[in-house]
């Protein structure tokens, strides 16, 4: 796969910024195979990502980034710069249910999703000998309900000593508390089985159920300290009828998620999701 610098840009949008990026990068000999442009006219911010061929510039990243800081600042742009060469480090996170995991693993190992993956934490041993059959350490963290906040001392002591740049709960199914949420903005990827904002919390396909819904559906997004509430990343949904029961949902239910936390986790880890407070642009 070709080695690119990916830049992403957030900014107040005013003319001349894709002229001024675009001077820029042609300056140097810098060859882009890839632009996105998107000016949000309600609030007035502008958002880009540009793909760069790293071999047609003159110089690695780090001075790329030393240079391209002067028009980040003439701008007033929120920007990032990475290399595609540098495989994100993506934690992940199960319970019991093995779908998403097994799904996530088998694009990893397929080199789908282009990633390192340091470790699997589950509050559960169930899943240990299908992560460790991929050569992936497993680590068992229990919890104790009575004690929830050394289950979650435990985790962040993991996901600092593997500095880890993503987590992704792959239907953990557990809640993470306030400040792990705010320690790691933008960086917690969850699937909810739902199609949020509707039915939020516990057991959605039995309240879908309830109210007799015609499309059941899974939400991929950012972890915030609202419970189901963070920026949507990804969404799909499939056609059920009156002749489903929850257990048939669940079902169908199961192959939406997977398909929607694996489309979301790769826009996310190819710097396609940009935040735009509680919503999302995804390039």
């Amino acid at each position: 796969m070709e080695r690119v610098y990916r830049l992403t840009i957030s900014c107040p949008d005013r003319v001349g910024i894709v002229a001024r990026v675009g001077q820029f990068f042609s300056g140097l000999g810098g060859w882009i195979v890839e632009a996105n442009h998107y000016s949000d006219a309600a609030t007035g911010r502008f958002f880009m990502r540009h793909c760069i061929r790293a071999e047609s510039l003159p110089f690695e990243i780090d001075e790329l980034r030393r240079r391209f800081a002067e028009i980040a600042t003439e701008f007033d742009m929120d920007w990032h710069i990475n290399d595609s060469g540098s495989a994100k480090k993506v934690i992940l996170m199960a319970s019991k249910g093995s779908h998403c995991l097994v799904d996530l693993l088998h694009r990893w190992h397929s080199q789908e999703l282009m990633c390192d993956i340091p470790c699997v934490i589950s509050n559960h041993d169930t899943l240990r000998s299908l992560v460790e059959w991929h050569g992936i350490p497993f680590f068992h963290v229990p919890v104790d309900k009575d004690n929830k906040a050394e289950h979650f001392r435990r985790v962040n002591a993991i996901v600092e000593e593997h500095k880890a740049d993503t987590i992704v709960l792959a239907r953990y199914m557990q809640i993470l508390p306030p400040e792990l949420c705010a320690r790691y903005i933008g960086q917690v990827i969850n699937i909810h089985h739902s199609f949020l904002p509707s039915f939020v919390g516990a057991r959605p396909y039995h309240q879908a159920a309830d109210r007799g819904v015609k499309l059941i559906g899974a939400t991929c997004h950012y972890v915030t300290q609202e419970l189901d509430a963070g920026p949507i990343i990804d969404q799909d949904v499939i056609r059920i009828s009156h002749n489903d029961t929850v257990d048939d949902m669940v079902r169908l239910g199961k192959d939406v998620e997977k398909m929607v936390l694996a489309r979301g986790v790769r826009s996310h880890l190819e710097d396609r999701v940009l935040l735009h407070g509680n919503k999302t642009i995804v390039f």
